[in-house]
């Protein structure tokens, strides 16, 4: 096992980190005070590094310890130090505080945008739709008798090819022809693309 290296030289008194967290795990209050001395420093240290701003960092380095005090039974020390797996808690916390900002920041501009969208204009659809249907009566006028006829009642009126055969009394290949011939003149006078 490897033995604790320390800065000083001289070990410190008391439990070592590792130890403090075990006790954390089985609710010791105690413990988790002293985890706490000796961790928040370098906690805030790292956070504050990842986010810049120091009252979102001391909120997040609170949540942190928080997170130490609910979480100390899933630390394993065959996976790392005491230390390092704290930090790893503060570094992971940090980069979602930042994350999270971006995304909100995100929202607001997608959601400014959406507020710059020029309103529904009634009038002008109303002037729109007017103009079209105008066109369409226009280009109506330039069928033969017999195609508008056809037109019309397979298109304004909803009859079928045949119900249109039936009602003119005409047979069905001559209505198809009809309406074939006179939706194509409609689409040339309309200026529709095929």
């Amino acid at each position: 096992m490897k033995e604790a290296v320390h800065i000083s030289g001289v070990p410190s008194p008391g439990p070592d980190l590792q130890e403090l967290l075990g006790r954390v795990a089985r609710g010791d209050q105690d413990a988790f005070a002293a985890v706490y001395d000796a961790v928040s420093g370098p906690v805030l240290g790292l956070v504050r590094s990842v986010l810049r701003d120091p009252a979102q960092s001391e909120e997040v380095a609170q949540e942190v310890l928080v997170e130490v005090w609910r979480t100390a039974p899933r630390f394993q020390a065959s996976r790392g130090s005491a230390m390092n797996w704290v930090l790893t808690l503060a570094h992971h916390r940090a980069v979602d505080r930042v994350r999270a900002a971006e995304a909100a920041a995100a929202r607001e501009h997608k959601a400014a945008l959406l507020d710059r969208t020029p309103a529904f204009d009634e009038v002008s659809e109303q002037v729109e739709t007017r103009l079209e249907r105008e066109q369409v009566r226009r280009c109506m006028r330039t069928l033969s008798e017999l195609q508008r006829e056809s037109v019309t009642l397979a298109y304004y009126r909803g009859l079928t090819y045949r119900e249109v055969s039936e009602l003119l009394t005409v047979p069905l290949g001559t209505i198809k022809t009809r309406l074939r011939d006179g939706l194509i003149r409609l689409r040339d006078c309309l200026g529709v693309s095929a």
